[in-house]
């Protein structure tokens, strides 16, 4: 064999379990399989069927993995758990051995780095936020979801894979060994620049609407009603203003109850017939009013696209935002007042000119790469069975 060969990396056999199956943790976990899968590396994928998107298993099933696998997984701790935990290591044992088991998000990170004695495959895990950066928590919530995440960390983990800066100091300050941490930003494609048109029309919205958007999961996480509420006070002062609202999730009813006593039903369009990378260029201003987030694929998309974003303080958003040159950063708070408030400093024409103009300006950084992303993740696995 000559040395040319012998440097060339071996294809590795990795196994990436998920229980969520949307949101911005489905669409790393598609984006990572399909990058994984065109470097030459053996994927399977196990994921949930009881809150999978169609489109994400949709996309899932496009992809041409070497495996892909259901096993029923509850978002809530309980009973269910040993059974799902017992069919995540049947399909281990079926379908490896493996060289490595990255898990993303709690409950697939916990089932998947659970084990029993014998023969090591090293764990990667991947929080996509923790749940203690949830600031309504509580202390007592913090503590036992903190430690439990700490003796993961500590006794069957072999890397935690943070997406932000932010969510490294938290994983520290959770009490996780520096040696056990990495960090890889996410990393998107950016989206295309041609269909505002199409998805207007395909809304009922008006070419000349001031289009505030919302992209993500309908939970207490994503702050929907926040958004509602404040554009509530905006569309009686700005007539042409509207709001895009794109995904589903546990508090939908509540949030279409909000939007149908609010008075702008006309003007809030509530919908899954578009994802955000296809409704990203319809869209004038990015607004995400998150309690907690690690690093917002969203929020990246919107960079990526030149948006101005309104966007909380919270996990990973200095990473694309300067207050007050593309956007506004607001104090994570649920009074409506100040988001908005930003909203309509953005609805005044000159100050949207100039945050579109900056926004530009800074959309095809490096940082957003989706290559990126994937090739730092692969460096990590061979770090690991090196």
């Amino acid at each position: 064999m000559s040395r040319k060969q012998d440097r060339v990396p071996r294809q590795m056999r990795l196994l990436q379990v998920l229980e969520t199956g949307g949101g911005g943790s489905g669409r790393h976990f598609v984006d990572l399989c399909r990058g994984l899968t065109a470097h030459g590396h053996a994927v399977h994928a196990i994921y949930s069927p009881l809150r999978a998107e169609t489109r994400f298993v949709e996309e899932l099933q496009a992809l041409g993995l070497a495996g892909l696998h259901t096993v029923a997984m509850t978002r809530a701790p309980g009973p269910s758990d040993l059974r799902a935990w017992r069919a995540i290591r049947a399909v281990m044992r079926s379908a490896g051995p493996f060289d490595v088991i990255h898990a993303h998000s709690s409950k697939a990170g916990a089932l998947a780095r659970l084990r029993l004695p014998g023969r090591h495959v090293p764990r990667v895990y991947t929080p996509h936020a923790f749940y203690t950066m949830d600031p309504g928590l509580g202390t007592l919530g913090r503590r036992v979801y903190g430690s439990i995440e700490k003796l993961l960390a500590r006794t069957l983990t072999d890397r935690v894979i943070c997406v932000s800066a932010d969510e490294y100091a938290h994983a520290r300050a959770l009490g996780m060994p520096r040696k056990k941490l990495s960090i890889v930003v996410n990393g998107v494609e950016t989206p295309p620049a041609d269909s505002r048109a199409t998805v207007r029309q395909a809304l009922d919205i008006p070419m000349d609407a001031l289009l505030f958007g919302f992209v993500g999961r309908l939970c207490h996480q994503k702050a929907p009603e926040r958004l509602v509420a404040a554009f509530v006070r905006v569309a009686e002062r700005v007539p042409h203003a509207h709001l895009l609202m794109i995904g589903t999730g546990d508090m939908e009813a509540e949030v279409r109850r909000q939007v149908a006593a609010s008075g702008q039903g006309t003007r809030i369009h509530l919908t899954t017939g578009f994802t955000g990378v296809e409704a990203m260029a319809a869209i004038d201003v990015l607004t995400m009013p998150s309690r907690y987030e690690a690093m917002s694929y969203v929020m990246l998309e919107g960079a990526a696209a030149g948006k101005p974003l309104i966007l909380t303080d919270v996990g990973g958003v200095s990473t694309v935002l300067k207050d007050g040159e593309n956007g506004i950063l607001l104090k994570n708070a649920d009074d409506p007042e100040a988001l908005a408030d930003a909203m309509l400093r953005l609805s005044e024409p000159g100050h949207l000119a100039r945050h579109t103009a900056a926004a530009l300006t800074r959309a095809h950084s490096p940082e957003y790469r989706l290559d990126r992303m994937v090739c730092e993740t692969e460096a990590i696995y061979r770090s690991l069975i090196a």
